[in-house]
């Protein structure tokens, strides 16, 4: 029979386990805030490259330690719109997810929880990184989007947010 001193140790043991136990998530590299610094899109029979949302987008993506990822770009010069028309148009400069990620060499993947474009809701999104001190470019595969011609990437840079203390 264990006294109040064994039981009080097992439950001390037992706390401390489950804060330093492996079921914890270790941060990534990617852990932290990162502001966006400049999006475009990659033809692949050319190599030429387009302003994706124009010469002055504006975004961020952070990565949290528990792996939940919040990823949110917006076009240049994009204005409140009063029609429905201008309304639905203002999804063309938008992109925006969040959910689960996990990082694997140079390659974040997202499960998908809630997006901006509902066919990506339930699906896993993966990006290929380079990481440079705190530069970070993101690409995405090859593939056919309606906004441009032919096969495209994106090419994502972000910097680190060093002005966040925490």
């Amino acid at each position: 029979m264990m006294n109040s001193w064994s039981m009080a140790a097992v439950a001390v043991l037992i706390s401390i386990a489950g804060v330093s136990g492996a079921a914890r998530a270790e941060p990534s590299a990617l852990s932290g805030s990162w502001h966006l610094i400049s999006y475009e899109v990659e033809l692949k029979d050319t190599g030429g490259k387009i302003p994706a949302m124009g010469e002055h987008p504006s975004g961020r993506v952070i990565f949290a330690a528990d792996h939940r990822v919040a990823f949110v770009l917006t076009g240049d010069g994009r204005k409140a719109g009063k029609s429905d028309a201008e309304k639905a148009a203002l999804l063309n400069s938008l992109v925006a997810y969040t959910g689960v990620e996990r990082t694997e060499n140079n390659q974040w993947c997202t499960n998908v929880e809630a997006a901006w474009n509902p066919e990506w809701v339930g699906t896993t999104q993966c990006r290929e990184f380079h990481l440079a001190g705190d530069r970070l470019e993101v690409l995405t595969p090859w593939r056919q989007m309606p906004n441009w011609p032919g096969t495209t990437r994106s090419i994502i840079t972000f910097e680190r947010d060093r002005s966040i203390t925490p």
